[in-house]
């Protein structure tokens, strides 16, 4: 059923801002498992693998002035739901010029 929640990977594209809502398990001092679900939002800058079962998208998002990247694997029972934002106007299939500093956010929203 929660295959049915997460969004197709052809939704997915280069330029969108996404939240990826990731399941994370941890251990209290009694040693009980909890687990408790991690948003993490950011722009895709890269989508590898396409449809296939291996497929992930590198997200990134700018926290303290500090730029931090995550892969997540799209079909990952880890990964519970990845919910499109917004999404900008790109003409790159890998956006690796955001990780210059010198590039100021200019990317130009879809309508």
């Amino acid at each position: 059923m929660e295959e049915a929640q997460k969004t197709a990977p052809a939704a997915l594209k280069p330029g969108m801002v996404v939240k990826v809502h990731q399941k994370i398990k941890e251990t209290n001092t009694k040693g009980e498992e909890k687990e408790r679900i991690q948003i993490y939002e950011g722009t895709i800058i890269a989508l590898r693998h396409g449809t296939e079962p291996g497929a992930t998208i590198t997200v990134r998002k700018v926290s303290d002035g500090i730029g931090v990247e995550k892969i997540f694997p799209i079909h990952s029972p880890v990964v519970a739901k990845i919910e499109p934002v917004k999404s900008f106007v790109v003409r790159r299939a890998k956006l690796n010029y955001l990780r210059k500093p010198s590039f100021k956010r200019k990317l130009e929203e879809k309508k």
